[in-house]
């Protein structure tokens, strides 16, 4: 299932380049990624992977205000935008980060695991484990606070996407099998009435 789902994945969002990188980042989202920078900056961690980087719009924020930062996604031609940006970035899916063992020391993951499979997850939380040094960061927001998983029949892309919604408790319950909950929140969304984001910044143990 998760070998299909990330082949349509791939498909869905190679023709969404050019959208993605022109939508305006939310405020919130600005908030989001200022207060990751702040903790980053307050602990002196300077190598950051994001991971799902679609264009590479947060890495390129992350970046101008001197951070090394390193991509991966699974759409090649989101690789080859961030490429164009100059950010370092590479072709690449949740299960699989092909790098070595506590290369970095902060992961970020905007709106992008909520595309795995709940019975894949835990390989994803592993794999982001593996590769943060110890007391490493990992900031995982995400849309959720239901239980709810399938393709979106009313997506607008095509190969319509799988998403995996989580509730508030199994999203922490889950995180605490492999980090530390730094913080936790949610934030409501205007224009959604039964999902809000899942906002979590986890410490490697």
């Amino acid at each position: 299932m998760y070998e299909e789902i990330i082949q349509n994945l791939r498909k869905a969002y190679d023709q969404r380049v050019e959208e993605r990188d022109s939508q305006e980042v939310l405020g919130w989202k600005v908030a989001e990624r200022e207060a990751f920078l702040m903790l980053l900056m307050k602990e002196n961690k300077t190598r950051l992977l994001e991971i799902g980087s679609g264009p590479g719009v947060h890495a390129k924020f992350f970046q101008e205000r001197g951070l090394e930062v390193v991509c991966t996604d699974l759409s090649p031609e989101m690789v080859r935008r961030c490429s164009e940006k100059g950010i370092e970035a590479y072709e690449m899916d949740f299960l699989n980060l092909g790098f070595p063992s506590s290369e970095f020391e902060a992961v970020y993951a905007m709106n992008c695991l909520l595309h795995v499979p709940r019975e894949n997850l835990s390989q994803a939380l592993e794999e982001i484990d593996r590769v943060l040094r110890m007391k490493g960061l990992f900031y995982w927001g995400q849309y959720g606070g239901v239980e709810q998983a399938g393709i979106y029949e009313g997506d607008h892309y095509r190969p319509k996407r799988f998403f995996s919604f989580i509730r508030d408790d199994q999203l922490q319950e889950t995180a605490k099998e492999y980090f530390e909950i730094y913080s936790f929140k949610t934030i409501e969304l205007e224009t959604e009435e039964n999902f809000h984001f899942q906002a979590l910044t986890l410490r490697k143990k």
